[in-house]
């Protein structure tokens, strides 16, 4: 799994930013006098079913990935940040609303996060994620991290649901409005974290009021990628609420999992009438759209057969500040779709 974002998100994101969601940010000399009186901390939230407690902001947090620093750059925090961790496939970052929290933050690392990076960097808090940065079998974990004096916070699409290593424990949106909202309270951004909620629940009912509904409503698939078997989204990550909000029916809506495998089996049987492919890594969206048209086991696929592929770029499909603009983006796809 988990690359240029599309204009349609783009537009929507970046009026978001221009009008600075109606809140007012803390700048941070306002924040360390907050700190200093002690008005504010010690907080505690809950994190992947953990409760965490801060005696004051994190200094020097590390990201990993392109929708984890962009959650960061939301709330208005790269003073708070060392650097971020990102491979170099995510796209033009200068052409996005949050072009200057990249331009005013260190790139440390295009390459895989690991423990002597974050020392490196000093960090005091890594935000990052199951399959986002964290595994054990690589040993950079949260449990190693600590062992070091480092912190975590844990993407809230990745947490763990007691199904072995399967991922999500609540509605993909849900997952980004309580990370937005834990991290408001834990730097003392409240007021813009609930802006920022607040903009993107308006994002999401007015794309809805305008989807498709009951009978209109397409079957879909995401196709991440994968040519033996694909890799694809369940119940549990960005994907489902994208794809359902924007007026579609999500195929694998029964996989109680964020991102997993599937066999090609399950999709010819579900007969897709829509397949949306995630932009991102070495194969391009044209090489993947051109598989799915020329594999033989598909040829009968609705979508495949009428050509109705969709591509959405990464950062809007994984947990990120781009899903509500991506479900308006989709949307409208999908209402040009059926007409």
């Amino acid at each position: 799994m988990p690359n240029l974002a599309r204009p349609a998100a783009l537009a929507l994101s970046a009026a978001l930013l221009a009008t600075g969601c109606g809140a007012e940010v803390t700048s941070p000399d306002e924040r360390g006098g907050a700190e200093a009186r002690g008005g504010h901390y010690p907080v505690t939230v809950e994190n992947c079913g953990q409760k965490k407690s801060y005696d004051k902001a994190p200094q020097r947090v590390v990201t990993n990935d392109v929708g984890i620093t962009e959650i960061m750059f939301a709330l208005g925090l790269e003073d708070r940040m060392a650097g971020y961790v990102m491979p170099d496939d995510r796209g033009d970052l200068t052409a996005i609303p949050w072009k200057d929290g990249y331009r005013k933050t260190k790139w440390l690392s295009k390459k895989t996060i690991n423990k002597e990076l974050v020392l490196d960097a000093r960090a005091d808090l890594v935000f990052a994620g199951w399959n986002y940065g964290f595994n054990e079998g690589e040993g950079f974990s949260p449990t190693e991290l600590e062992r070091v004096g480092i912190d975590s916070y844990l993407l809230s699409e990745s947490c763990r649901n007691g199904r072995g290593k399967a991922r999500g424990v609540m509605p993909p949106l849900d997952a980004l409005y309580t990370d937005l909202r834990n991290l408001g309270r834990i730097f003392d951004v409240e007021n813009r974290a609930e802006a920022l909620v607040a903009d993107f629940e308006k994002q999401v009912a007015e794309a809805q009021a305008k989807a498709l509904k009951g009978a209109d409503r397409p079957r879909v698939f995401l196709y991440d990628d994968g040519q033996d078997k694909p890799l694809t989204s369940g119940l549990y990550a960005g994907p489902h609420d994208i794809i359902t909000k924007a007026g579609g029916d999500h195929v694998m809506k029964d996989l109680k999992d964020s991102w997993a495998t599937v066999g090609w089996e399950t999709v010819v049987e579900r007969d897709p009438e829509v397949i949306v492919i995630n932009d991102y890594g070495d194969t391009t969206a044209d090489q993947k759209r051109k598989f799915l048209k020329s594999y033989p086991p598909l040829a009968g696929v609705s979508a495949v057969k009428n050509d109705r592929i969709v591509v959405l770029d990464y950062a809007e499909l994984v947990e990120s500040p781009r899903n509500p603009a991506a479900i308006a983006s989709l949307a409208a796809d999908l209402r040009k779709l059926a007409s």
